[in-house]
């Protein structure tokens, strides 16, 4: 398949119409026969019926539709989508025709109100809208980034025009544009709003593209617009994440599709999650990231309020302080206080995120900046080394940042299972002996390319001024974590170095 996926699909899919029509050859009703189940009325998980995927393969090919909708509806499903493209995705209207059939006979039999039925494809056309309605469906996906401003406002018109609804797909900015101009020619009254993890160009994940657009799709359409969070999500501990940020609904395709028993949990995870710290954070941090230029930066390592204060003016993100009595960093905590009133002096909102760097939860140093970071001193806790992690995902819900020494490929299979967990970033550190961080040692270009093929790449280890620019054109990570490189003793930074470092930054942002 060529680079961009999405141009692919479409391309052989207009082929395949041309073949056999936009029925696409199978049996559907020249009228509805089923009435309208409304399409996410309130906060709920839609489930997938996927057999195939442009990235993965096949994932259940033999899937008998009628079982998983019976099953999905048993655990409480609010709807369930149903892939009808057949060249990549190995679907077609015949499974959603028995979808629909399954869901009348499952409310039939039960009295209970079945899911409703969203299909989900590649539609362009305000005839296939009138196809998927006779077929059955209760809402239909449009994609944003593949219609053009008149075809996007004349389909969603032909979904109220037959009373169901439109799952919108947003992505770029663009797309926020189109919505634009959707809601104030259209309204917004059939419409819900999703954001999806994947790109479709490419197929890569990035778990804060939904977060990095909620505020900005409430601006359009209104602070009520429901909005959807949809792919990417593994494990229920990664769904009760995107509960807690607000998402009216999720969208869980793979994972459920492999382990429909799991159905169960994934939906009680994302109905119960509330806003946390953790979540408020990230909501606000993926907003920043959409919105600014990268790569973002963070000094670690500081020690006094003049190093921190220096790298707040020259443009740092984040500002990490070391809780670790073995370290030479090692932060005095009365320090913390201090930066944060002088810096909410000078930047108020805009002031640099702080970080408390953690590697045993025991330690009275971890002590410390947990107390910190619940007191809001500190605005997250970054976690060095397995040990840390699992300790402190036990007992706190803290914002959170974790990190993964890195210098062999199975070190790449940790990143990987704490991205199935939900965590929306995970930071890659350089490995040596004995030392957390600082370590002076540079992470191989080729593991860098294995992890941000899994996640948007936040790098530290060996970065310094002579070597940063190289490092942004290789590799183009959305973090850079600089420590020992511009210091002139272990926590003593060099303002020069630092200066130096940052005008390289500053230089590459303005391309």
């Amino acid at each position: 398949m060529a680079a961009d996926f999405l141009e692919n699909i479409i391309e052989k899919r207009q082929e395949a119409i041309k073949k056999t029509g936009i029925e696409m050859g199978a049996s559907v009703p020249k009228e509805r026969k089923r009435p309208i189940t409304p399409f996410l009325p309130g906060k709920g998980t839609i489930l997938e019926i996927k057999k195939a995927s442009p990235s993965k393969g096949d994932i259940a090919p033999e899937l008998n539709v009628a079982d998983m909708v019976r099953t999905y509806a048993q655990a409480g499903a609010a709807a369930i989508s149903v892939l009808t493209e057949n060249n990549y995705f190995k679907g077609n209207l015949e499974d959603l025709l028995e979808a629909c059939s399954a869901a009348d006979s499952f409310s039939k039999e039960t009295g209970q109100t079945a899911p409703s039925i969203l299909r989900k494809d590649f539609l362009f056309s305000p005839e296939e809208i009138d196809v998927s309605y006779r077929a059955g469906a209760d809402a239909v996906l449009l994609i944003a980034r593949i219609l053009d401003d008149d075809l996007a406002v004349r389909m969603i018109k032909r979904c109220r025009e037959l009373g169901i609804a439109a799952l919108l797909e947003l992505r770029q900015d663009d797309d926020l544009r189109k919505l634009k101009v959707i809601s104030e020619s259209a309204g917004m009254e059939n419409i819900v709003c999703g954001v999806n993890t994947r790109d479709l160009k490419d197929f890569s994940i990035d778990l804060l593209a939904p977060a990095g657009l909620l505020e900005k799709i409430k601006a359009i359409a209104g602070k009520d617009v429901k909005v959807l969070f949809e792919s990417g999500i593994r494990s229920p501990k990664a769904a009760a994440f995107v509960g807690e940020m607000g998402f009216t609904g999720i969208l869980l395709g793979e994972a459920v599709v492999r382990n429909p028993e799991q159905a169960p949990e994934f939906i009680k995870a994302f109905s119960e999650g509330t806003p946390r710290a953790n979540s408020e954070k990230w909501l606000s941090l993926a907003k920043r990231i959409h919105s600014g230029k990268l790569p973002l930066v963070k000094v670690c390592g500081l020690t006094s309020l003049h190093d921190a204060a220096l790298a707040a003016e020259l443009g740092a993100d984040f500002l990490g302080f070391i809780f670790s009595a073995v370290s030479p960093r090692n932060v005095n905590p009365k320090i913390i206080n201090t930066v944060n009133t002088v810096l909410n002096e000078l930047y108020h909102a805009n002031r640099p995120k702080l970080v408390g760097i953690i590697t045993e939860c025991s330690s009275l140093e971890a002590q410390t900046a947990m107390k910190l970071a619940a007191q809001g001193q500190l605005d997250f806790i970054q976690l060095h080394g397995s040990q840390a992690t699992d300790w402190f995902f036990q007992l706190w819900s803290l914002p959170r940042l974790p990190v993964v020494n890195v210098d062999a490929p199975e070190d790449v299979a940790a990143v990987e299972a704490l991205l199935d967990q939900g965590e929306p970033r995970v930071l890659i550190d350089a490995k040596k002996a004995g030392l957390i961080g600082g370590t002076g040692k540079t992470i191989s270009t080729e593991l860098c390319m294995m992890v941000k093929k899994k996640t948007k790449l936040w790098l530290a280890g060996g970065i310094s001024p002579d070597n940063i620019t190289g490092i942004m054109e290789q590799l183009q990570p959305e973090l850079i974590d600089v420590n020992s490189g511009v210091e002139k003793a272990p926590g003593v930074k060099d303002p020069e170095k630092l200066k130096a470092f940052f005008d390289q930054i500053k230089r590459w942002r303005e391309k």
